[in-house]
């Protein structure tokens, strides 16, 4: 999977409510029938965030979001759990902090220079979970999050350029709309080169979204104050919170969420219609799911896919239904199996 520069983005449109909506509706009629088989991606939040990903153009909406229905009936997200991805969470290079911005929002701390695998495969699994355990979380009055990046340790040794590649390709091509603000602290002159080198593959959406912080310089400071309450904030950050990185305070909290999603998945969609958390497996069986997959090998079973699940990894696809349907329509009864074609890109976007 190659990833291409991205094109410099045309001014962000500004629509009314009602010509939101509009553009809404025409993407559920594109989808169709996925938004019957599919319900929670069918709510107006979900679409409204891969319409605003492409600047409201429906077409280059549905095909985005076509794309991201595949690839999450494919890698199924929803089914990572805690012991699947322990060992990379050891060093606390990515966690959800017990804390949230003044604004209610999640706050995932990424220390890339603690990385402590050579998987890029399992590198992604684990920025998978972490991404759904903060959609989880989400407040119901937010559907972003924030991103603080420690460069504490890093240096070009750490620098993987194909897990940053899929690592770009996974956020913002199946997580639009998901960053409020992406904070880089401290980062070291050698970055710049580096940053200079990423930056073409972001969407501008996404880099206009990043502020580099430095603790001695007390204007991008004031970044900081705005955002969290310094006595919750930690102290690498400078703030006044002095606890470290707790591996085994952050296990307990995962495995919690983790019976949050097992619940939300078994819920038949009584706790949530919105898209949030887009996180329930749709009405399917696995067996039918490995058949599809089967009719779409060239692309979908590729072993050197980072962004595959792994052959025989803990994913915990039983051989039952996953009835996680957080249904947008509750008058749906018999839907139709869903077919591989129906979810087919035939361009890139």
């Amino acid at each position: 999977m190659s990833l291409k520069k991205t094109k410099s983005s045309r001014a962000e449109k500004v629509l009314s409510v009602v010509e939101q909506q509009q553009k809404i509706n025409e993407v559920r009629k594109l989808i169709a029938p996925l938004s019957d088989d599919l319900p929670d991606f069918c709510s107006d939040a979900s679409i409204s965030r891969f319409l605003r990903a492409r600047n409201w153009n429906s077409e280059k909406s549905s095909k985005m979001l076509k794309e991201t229905l595949k690839w999450r009936l494919q890698y199924r997200p929803e089914m990572i759990r805690w012991e699947d991805v322990a060992d990379e969470a050891k060093t606390g290079k990515i966690y959800r902090a017990d804390y949230q911005d003044k604004f209610g929002r999640p706050v995932l701390v990424m220390r890339p220079g603690f990385q402590n695998t050579n998987s890029v495969k399992g590198q992604i699994q684990y920025l998978v979970y972490c991404m759904e355990n903060a959609i989880l979380n989400l407040p119901s009055d937010q559907e972003q999050m924030v991103w603080l990046i420690d460069f504490q340790g890093w240096t070009m040794a750490s620098v993987s350029l194909k897990a940053t590649r899929e690592t770009a390709h996974v956020l913002q091509g199946y997580y639009p709309e998901r960053l409020a603000v992406g904070i880089l602290y401290n980062p070291s002159k050698i970055f710049e080169p580096f940053w200079k080198m990423v930056k073409p593959f972001l969407e501008q959406k996404t880099y206009k979204k990043v502020k580099f912080v430095y603790s001695d310089n007390p204007e991008s400071q004031k970044v900081m104050l705005d955002l969290f309450d310094m006595d919750k904030l930690e102290s690498a950050f400078g703030g006044h919170n002095h606890n470290d990185f707790d591996f085994l305070n952050f296990a307990n909290r995962m495995k919690e969420d983790d019976k949050k999603m097992n619940a939300l998945l078994s819920s038949r969609g009584s706790v949530l219609c919105e898209d949030q958390p887009v996180a329930s497996a749709p009405r399917r069986s696995i067996s039918s799911l490995s058949d599809a997959r089967s009719e779409d090998s060239s692309e979908a079973s590729s072993s050197t896919d980072p962004a595959s699940p792994k052959s025989g990894s803990n994913h915990k696809l039983e051989k039952k239904d996953v009835n996680g349907n957080l249904g947008c329509k509750s008058n749906v009864v018999d839907e139709p199996q869903l077919r591989i074609e129906d979810i087919q890109i035939k361009e890139s976007i």
